[in-house]
């Protein structure tokens, strides 16, 4: 309102100053005398003059409000576009405004989309650059944006964690390379291996960026690192095998030991230069071994046989080479022959040595067995005092239920093994299972043969009994008394000594601290219940009864026993 007013007084000023100016003209023309007609003409010129002036700013005026429009409508055009591209609503205007106020707003979108436009683009291009640059190191497809289009927010975000994930991905691949390169490396050291293929050689070049971060690279570095590991297991082996053959060649020779030194040197700083100097002292015993080749191939065959007992090997096994073995012609090729065969029987023993120990502890167990079963038929076991008897009938007991446990787990060993290499296991030159079948029948046998022997010993004895004592001086009456030697308190001290055997006896087996003495029917059963125990191969146990000594057979051989030490007592008295 107060520009209207404002606008309002200036035009009317500029009518009233254009009114001064045509009276002032007016006057100067009445001054000079300038005629009607020429100040008609001369108005007329002013007149004109005013006319085009205004005529001219009228027309630049219309000018300019069609140049703002026109910008209007361009502007507006200009910022769909860019919403478009931007991925943004597009711009709406405000009511009420004026031409102006419009084309100033559009104007300053426009300039603000612009800026964003150029912004992205830039960093686009920043973007674009480190993916390339990412993506060439780590061999990856790049984040696809179509050239020539804008990004959108979206997917700049996208890309941004597409490079970020690039990078980590990088510095985990630097890392695996390093280690790599750095495992390879000292592998080579360690070894003293020179590199000899490309790869090898750009593994260990000081320059990182020889190598593209690519999955490919990192397997090739993988494989070269485990084709090391196995060369150097390899020469690790090589030295132990040639440091094994030199010892073995030392102890053969009977070398002094003050020439060990070299045996007690640490290893040198490469595996390459351990296998050399090994290889050296190899080669100066095997000259040595030269000149003593028959003791050397005799101290072969005794280490030969000691492990073919360590094999278990039977006559048949060993009969192969018993050619070679016996052989008198004493040269390197039957050395080297009598090597062989050590060899491959120390390869055999390390190979089977879980089941060769089983085997010895089946062994060992079945001796045990064997030892319990001597010790319960001996009748003089229960003159033992102080639980030897007890302990012994625990591991009796131990000892039986442990032997069918290794028997069946034998029976499982020697399956797979036989099913593994696709020939039997012998034994001293038996399948293990028949050996050890064999061994119960054994068992069996020598128990059918004892009990036999018992029995006819028993069938013995019942035909000739010791005659029983003769009455003082029933036979002998005519001897005079003189004549009789005598032994003071005889009959007393045979009485003595029984009572006190049978005490001891009864106190020893019968009596235990806490509880009431067995019954003799008692204690038989307990014995022959601990003697019961099955075993897996053999239905021997039937006759385990007859091993048990009851304590009336005890006391009865006892008696027996006294009788007759009683008897030539008499019979030296007499």
């Amino acid at each position: 309102m107060m520009s209207s007013r404002r606008s309002e007084a200036l035009a009317s000023s500029l009518v009233t100053g254009i009114n001064h100016a045509m009276a002032r003209l007016v006057d100067i023309w009445d001054s000079i005398g300038i005629m009607e007609e020429q100040r008609i003409e001369r108005m007329q010129t002013v007149k004109k003059h005013i006319e085009d002036l205004l005529t001219d700013m009228i027309t630049e005026e219309e000018s300019l409000r069609h140049r703002i429009k026109t910008s209007i409508i361009t502007t507006q055009k200009q910022l769909e576009k860019l919403c478009l591209e931007l991925s943004m609503e597009p711009y709406k205007l405000e009511e009420d405004l004026t031409v102006l106020q419009m084309e100033k707003n559009l104007r300053c979108r426009l300039d603000t989309l612009l800026k964003e436009k150029n912004d992205r683009l830039k960093e686009l291009s920043d973007l674009m650059q480190q993916d390339e640059e990412l993506c060439v190191t780590l061999c990856a497809t790049p984040y696809y944006i179509p050239t020539g289009s804008l990004p959108s927010l979206t997917q700049l975000q996208e890309l941004r964690e597409h490079i970020k994930q690039l990078s980590e991905e990088k510095e985990n691949r630097v890392k695996v390379f390093s280690g790599l390169r750095e495992n390879i490396r000292n592998l080579m050291d360690e070894m003293g291996h020179e590199p000899e293929t490309s790869l090898e050689r750009e593994s260990v070049c000081p320059d990182a960026d020889i190598f593209l971060l690519t999955h490919e690279n990192i397997k090739a570095l993988k494989l070269l690192l485990s084709q090391l590991d196995m060369k150097k297991e390899s020469m690790i082996s090589s030295r132990d095998k040639l440091k094994d053959r030199a010892t073995s060649l030392w102890n053969r020779l009977s070398c002094p030991d003050e020439g060990a030194e070299e045996f007690k040197r640490e290893p040198l700083n490469t595996l390459c230069d351990d296998i050399r100097r090994w290889q050296g002292v190899v080669d100066r015993l095997e000259l040595l071994q030269r000149t003593k080749l028959e003791e050397v191939i005799d101290k072969v065959r005794q280490e030969l046989v000691v492990f073919w007992d360590k094999c278990m090997f039977g006559p048949e096994q060993r009969e192969a080479f018993n050619i070679h073995f016996c052989d008198a012609n004493y040269t390197e090729e039957l050395l080297s022959l009598h090597d062989c065969e050590l060899l491959k029987v120390k390869e055999f023993y390390e190979k089977a040595r879980p089941l060769l120990e089983n085997i010895e502890k089946w062994e060992r167990n079945w001796a045990l067995f064997q030892d319990f079963e001597r010790k319960a038929a001996d009748p003089n076991r229960f003159s033992n005092r102080g639980g030897a008897l007890l302990k012994e009938s625990k591991d009796r007991a131990k000892v039986q239920k442990l032997l069918p446990k290794l028997e069946e787990d034998l029976k499982c060993r020697v399956d797979t093994w036989e099913k593994d290499q696709g020939s039997p296991f012998l034994m001293r030159g038996e399948r293990v299972m028949e050996y050890i079948s064999k061994q119960w029948e054994e068992h069996r046998s020598q128990k059918d043969k004892e009990k036999n022997d018992r029995i006819s010993k028993k069938a013995d004895s019942t035909q000739f009994k010791t005659p029983s004592k003769r009455p003082h001086g029933a036979a002998n009456s005519t001897v005079t008394p003189s004549k009789i030697r005598k032994t003071p308190n005889q009959p007393s001290q045979r009485s003595t000594t029984l009572s006190s055997t049978s005490s001891s006896v009864c106190s020893t087996f019968l009596c235990v601290p806490g509880k009431p003495p067995l019954s003799a029917k008692q204690r038989v059963k307990t014995f022959e219940t601990s003697s019961a125990t099955r075993t897996p191969l053999q239905e021997f146990n039937s006759d385990n009864k007859l091993t048990s000594i009851t304590y009336s057979d005890f006391t009865n051989e006892l008696s027996r026993k006294a009788d007759a030490v009683l008897n030539s007592t008499v019979k030296d008295v007499l």
